[in-house]
């Protein structure tokens, strides 16, 4: 995607003295692929020439520790329902505080911080004000699908985070030269192999014998996962593969119906429900095979972190799934909601131990080259920096 430009008055030296003042924007500060991006993003912005701060919705979650502790402080605006009077007011006191303490970046993350946060930072003045999208699916109230699509008309820049949701906005009438494609990124952690204790530790716990296949999924219990399909896919393959075992990472409202699909299926001792678990060390140094089998991804960190590990995957062809795995040269990509053809690439990995190891080491290097910490902050040090010189975009 490109970029425009116009002029605009140039900083006078004060001005590029002192810090660019960034505000990040949460819905809130649950465990998500978007929350997490964000919070690694704040983690690692240079403190040095980055004034940083954080506003969420809500302040529920457990990633507002790791936000606090980077040393940014978190301001909540409460907003209620959309249409209330109560958004309202929010909004005027949000371009109030904007103003007053002369922040330079608005960064929406989400959906709803799109939707209350970019049009009131454009009231405000606010240099550079950035909207996102960094899904695939779209809500399925109306009225919140249009306000979204209206926020990315009024930010500057809209970010995507992979180059399929970018081709998304443009559809949505954005031009290309307002659209950023930013991807997540892994660092050094999430190449570095954990130490054996750590790894004979979570086997024991989880019940997992050296020697048997295991296949992984790290994704929260969501309907849009369909990890329903995999146990189904599961059910296939144990008749071949008798002490085959799927662990799944991450929780959800789903758990419930999940746990009563592998009794039904009869799969209660080949699956291993780990609920949440830390991310570093990555869960799927556990795993042979990683597997993601969503119905919509808009960019699915889970297989960023999986090809990190050099963990040869099998995921669905969905959103943003092919623009991180290459099919045939990473892993095997499938239909989506289709037991029986994910069923048969698993078997393929399974059976073929040569094109597990070929696929990692070239997920490993495709992970380096293209979703590298210092590449991806590179992208983003060069977007914010647009807020300090002479070039914004024509829409301001």
């Amino acid at each position: 995607m490109g970029m425009s430009a116009s002029a605009v008055a140039p900083p006078r030296p004060a001005e590029r003295a002192r810090r660019l003042r960034v505000l990040h924007c949460f819905d809130t500060f649950e465990v998500g692929g978007t929350e997490m991006n964000a919070v690694r993003t704040i983690e690692r912005l240079d403190q040095s020439r980055y004034d940083v701060r954080a506003l969420c919705l809500t302040r529920k979650g457990p990633l507002v520790d790791r936000v606090l502790a980077a040393g940014v402080p978190v301001r909540e605006f409460r907003i209620g329902s959309l249409a209330s009077a109560r958004m309202v007011q929010q909004g005027f006191a949000l371009a109030r505080w904007l103003r007053a303490e002369q922040i330079d970046v608005v960064h929406a993350h989400d959906v709803y911080t799109n939707i209350f946060a970019v049009p009131w930072a454009r009231l405000a003045g606010v240099p550079l004000v950035i909207a996102s999208r960094r899904w695939w699916t779209e809500t399925n109230r109306s009225s919140h699908v249009w306000l979204n699509r209206w926020s990315y008309r009024c930010a500057h820049r809209v970010l995507a985070n992979s180059a399929s949701v970018g081709r998304l906005v443009a559809e949505e009438g954005v031009a290309d030269t307002r659209i950023d494609v930013v991807p997540n990124f892994v660092d050094d952690e999430a190449f570095a192999e954990p130490h054996a204790q750590w790894v004979e530790q979570m086997r024991s716990t989880l019940g997992l014998v050296a020697g048997e296949p295991v296949l992984g999924i790290v994704a929260n219990l969501h309907t849009i996962k369909d990890h329903a399909s995999l146990l189904r896919a599961v059910a296939l393959l144990v008749p071949r593969f008798p002490t085959l075992k799927l662990v799944l990472v991450g929780d959800g409202v789903e758990r419930g119906a999940l746990e009563s699909l592998t009794d039904t299926l009869s799969l209660r001792d080949h699956v291993r429900f780990a609920g949440r678990l830390a991310h570093q060390p990555s869960p799927h140094w556990l795993f042979d095979i990683s597997v993601l089998c969503s119905r919509g991804e808009g960019f699915p960190n889970s297989l960023v972190e999986a090809m990190a590990a050099g963990r040869p995957i099998v995921a669905t062809r969905v959103g943003g799934v092919p623009d991180v795995v290459l099919d045939g040269t990473t892993g095997l990509l499938v239909s989506p909601a289709d037991p029986a053809q994910l069923a048969a690439s698993i078997q393929s990995l399974l059976e073929d131990r040569d094109l597990r190891e070929r696929f990692a080491r070239a997920g490993q290097e495709r992970a380096r080259e293209l979703f590298f910490v210092d590449r991806v902050m590179n992208q983003v040090d060069e977007l914010y920096r647009r807020a300090r010189g002479p070039e914004l975009t024509r829409h301001r």
